[in-house]
């Protein structure tokens, strides 16, 4: 039975309406699960409703009044889903921070926004939530979701205590307007210092009519996502757990990123949202299994990604024997591909960063659905996206219902709708400069084309104008050198310069497949230079890359060089290797 309900996002006056709804109607149905004890487990939407619930009423008991912060620190979790829904029934705000965060990225969020209460998971968290609390005059007690020791000054209270407390009778909760702040997310800081993006309820309500609308052609049933990035970050928040909730599909939370070939096959989720950097991951997964095939087997798959590519738009035509022996491509190839997936997936849908065309043709050529969309936490977040009936990889595709987009004469992408953001917090200058007359001012340069399908150009603050007046999108190039198996990672600089240089992170299994020994310096810097050679090739004049050096280590989140949803912080990847960089135009 169809678990879709009736009710429209367009109608529901908040999410906290929208959860209660679901959680109504769907009673003792799955609804979250995680793995406990080596296997998945469920929490009922009925216990989910119960737990929000007791939750609300206790979080009011600590004091808070309807438009308090309140700072959320997990992993994605149960826990995760229960506290937002929770914080918000009790009439305030969520402030959602990174687990990655240091203590003094966490004091920077509670000082900004001025949070009285931390919700924290585990001990490990606990230890730099807890010393940036101490130094946050606004905090007063920090939840814990697991036992964590006292310190300092700053009260602790059980997550099960609280849990505990019995709600009064008919005592209402929620109750905001559409209008009303839901949740301040912190930009995640690829240039500069966070900045709190007011995001309403009815800006999110509307990401989620969008995404319905999305489906439609497809069908929205009994879906089943699998989530692994983090509930923190506004593209997860809206298409991770606000929209499943909205169709009344069950989340499976991923273990970690490395568990996940695993769990595609445990979970056989239908809808699954990712970021770019792990299509680029799972197509070298795909061709190195493929590379170590010889005879028939590697012949049919080449055939299969041939056919598909030129089928889907890459060039060429498919002759009449092609078309005849497709389907049976489509059975001996494509659908191991599928079974890689659990082998009902519906979509993935890849949003947060650019997708390099040449990637999203490689799986939609081995019959995996991939819908790219496109958007920015300032929009909730999601501004366009790819229709299932019509997809064109190379787009961003049409924007959502109801979403206004123009393009400015300087080619900027400008935005309006009730998907836009209220503002940044407490930053009235950043404020005005992002919405003018009502229009949100992305700082992406594109354009719409013949089917109003909008097509992105790069960063506008990401732009490199060289020393010949030049304009050159970073990104483009870096996905061309990403595409060379030997290159693992890349960032490329060269602005008010006279050429494109490159830090290049190497690919230990692309240099092994390519007989280079990772420990010889000399054949590695020949093997990448050779893959620089190539990406050269498919890149005009002004966007090829003269010279390169090595960096010392991966680009990671852990060494701050990756932003939580696995984008290059160009900015501090030059700040950490300037010298290096600089010497490449000496």
């Amino acid at each position: 039975m169809s678990r879709v309900i009736d009710a429209s996002p367009a109608t529901w006056p908040n999410l906290v309406a929208m959860f209660f709804d679901q959680a109504a109607r769907l009673g003792d149905r799955p609804w979250l699960w995680a793995k406990r004890d080596g296997a998945f487990r469920p929490t009922r939407w009925d216990e989910a409703a119960r737990d929000v619930t007791a939750l609300a009423h206790s979080l009011r008991g600590l004091g808070i009044a309807p438009g308090d912060r309140i700072a959320l620190v997990a992993e994605s979790r149960p826990e995760w889903a229960i506290a937002d829904f929770a914080i918000m029934a009790a009439g305030g705000v969520t402030v959602p921070a990174y687990v990655t965060n240091t203590a003094a990225d966490h004091r920077h969020v509670l000082n900004d926004s001025g949070a009285r209460v931390v919700i924290v998971s585990t001990a490990k968290l606990a230890e730099r939530v807890m010393e940036a609390a101490a130094e946050c005059p606004s905090v007063e007690t920090v939840v814990a979701i697991e036992p964590v020791k006292q310190r300092g000054a700053v009260r602790v209270a059980a997550w099960s205590d609280l849990m505990a407390a019995r709600p009064p009778d008919g005592a209402p909760l929620g109750g905001q307007s559409r209008d009303d702040i839901a949740c301040l997310i912190y930009t995640s800081g690829t240039g500069g210092t966070p900045k709190g993006v007011m995001l309403s309820h009815g800006a999110i309500l509307h990401n989620v009519r969008g995404a319905r609308r999305l489906f439609h052609s497809i069908g929205l049933n009994d879906e089943v996502f699998l989530s692994f990035l983090p509930l923190s970050h506004a593209y997860e928040h809206t298409a991770g757990l606000m929209f499943p909730v909205a169709i009344g599909a069950q989340v499976y939370f991923a273990e970690s990123v490395g568990e996940l070939s695993r769990h595609f096959v445990e979970v056989r989720p239908t809808i699954v949202t990712c970021v770019p950097r792990l299509y680029e991951v799972l197509r070298e997964r795909i061709l190195g299994q493929v590379h170590k095939n010889t005879g028939l087997k590697r012949r049919l798959f080449d055939l299969a990604l041939d056919i598909g590519l030129r089928r889907h738009g890459a060039g060429g035509r498919v002759g009449l024997l092609e078309q005849l022996i497709d389907p049976l491509l489509d059975r001996l190839v494509r659908s191991k591909v599928a079974a890689r997936f659990g082998g009902r997936l519906k979509a993935f849908v890849s949003g947060g960063a650019p997708l390099n065309p040449e990637v999203g043709l490689f799986f939609l050529a081995l019959g995996v659905r991939v819908l790219q969309g496109y958007g920015q936490t300032e929009s909730a977040p999601v501004i366009s996206a790819n229709l299932p009936e019509r997809n064109k990889i190379a787009t961003v595709g049409p924007p959502l219902e109801d979403v206004e987009v123009r393009i400015a004469e300087d080619g900027e992408i400008l935005v309006r709708g009730e998907l836009v953001m209220k503002g940044y917090w407490r930053n009235e200058a950043a404020s005005r400069a992002a919405l003018v007359d009502g229009w949100l001012h992305t700082g992406d340069i594109g354009h719409l084309d013949e089917d109003g399908y909008l097509v992105i150009t790069d960063r506008k603050k990401d732009i490199i104008v060289n020393s010949g007046g030049d304009n050159v999108a970073p990104q483009r190039v870096e996905g061309m050198l990403t595409l060379q198996p030997e290159v693992a990672q890349a960032a490329v600089f060269g602005d008010r310069r006279p050429h494109l240089v490159a830090l290049l992170v190497p690919d230990a299994d692309g240099l092994r497949a390519q007989g280079v020994d990772a420990r010889d310096a000399e054949a590695v810097h020949q093997a990448l230079g050779d893959a620089v050679s190539r990406a050269n090739e498919k890149l005009s004049v002004i966007e090829k890359v003269k010279r390169f050096a090595l960096a010392d280590e991966p680009f990671t989140i852990d060494n701050g060089l990756m932003t939580a949803t696995l984008k290059v912080r160009r900015h501090a990847v030059l700040a950490r290797y300037r010298e290096r960089i600089e010497a490449l135009w000496a």
